[in-house]
């Protein structure tokens, strides 16, 4: 599907976000993204008058099984020291544990966005079992069916969908805004390891309300937010969309009803701020 601005693409149990001057990749499993890298720079070369890249951003929550990746994404330092031999860049790692999530950001000297961006990620575990069955052959007959049986439609306002729903599980989406903003769905429905992804780059002033019908929607146990804010929204944006925007998810998420807000860490890079957030269900 596409928009003015940007072609999106579902790509099994991936995805991929192409415009003018960015690639995202969302991939799950095993695969090999790092090694993705350097055929696309390569291929960008070629068909495009892009050069060099400006900046990369490289993250992934802790694997439930590292053991079973190659060897290179094994563990987050190995990845690091394999992007290194390409980037000047830094490695970060926020919570503990299970809620462990990884960065590796790299900016070029002097480089900077064109205009103002921003990003929310919500990384979802221990779903409702109730929710996660609509994502089945079994209960859902269609793609659309499971889109709109979990009120996936209604997340994001004014969202053109392309979805697939997987034989015998799993459920794949991707949406463009008329504005060219995108969102992104990815469901591993299996109780043993039920994962819920979403991302989305919609302006930053919706993402309390945003952050509250995906938990609504989706029921998990504990979640992880990441919040990227370009440096330039504190120039370009009204202290009120401030306030209910990045301070209000930064400062006073632990008001998300019925979790209770574990870690809170927040970084200044060249060109963005970062926030990290994990909840848990607050059962007390």
């Amino acid at each position: 599907m596409s928009s003015s601005t940007v072609d999106a693409y579902v790509l099994s149990e991936s995805s991929m976000f192409v415009s003018a001057d960015r690639i995202i990749l969302k991939t799950c499993g095993t695969t090999k993204l790092i090694a993705a890298i350097c055929p696309l720079v390569k291929l960008t070369k070629q068909y495009t008058s892009l050069g060099e890249i400006t900046e990369l951003y490289y993250s992934r929550k802790e694997f439930l099984r590292p053991d079973l990746q190659d060897p290179v994404y094994s563990s987050f330092p190995i990845e690091s020291k394999q992007l290194d031999t390409e980037f000047d860049g830094t490695a970060y790692t926020f919570g503990e544990g299970d809620r462990r999530w990884y960065m590796y950001a790299f900016t070029a000297d002097g480089s900077r966005n064109a205009a103002a961006s921003c990003c929310l990620e919500i990384m979802m575990e221990q779903l409702d079992p109730a929710v996660m069955a609509i994502f089945t052959r079994k209960v859902s007959e269609s793609a659309k069916c499971a889109t709109e049986r979990s009120g996936i439609d209604k997340l994001v306002v004014n969202l053109n969908i392309d979805d697939f729903l997987f034989d015998p599980c799993g459920y794949s989406m991707n949406g463009l805004t008329p504005a060219g903003h995108y969102a992104t769905i990815h469901i591993t429905p299996e109780s043993a390891f039920s994962y819920v992804s979403f991302e989305t780059n919609v302006p930053l002033d919706q993402y309390p309300a945003i952050v509250k019908r995906v938990l609504a929607a989706f029921r998990p146990g504990k979640f992880i937010c990441a919040v990227h804010a370009d440096n330039k929204i504190n120039d370009m944006a009204k202290e009120e969309s401030l306030r209910l925007g990045f301070i209000k998810l930064a400062e006073e998420t632990d008001t998300f009803e019925g979790f209770k807000l574990l870690d809170i860490e927040a970084i200044s890079l060249r060109n963005h701020r970062l926030s990290y957030l994990s909840f848990v269900q607050d059962i007390t």
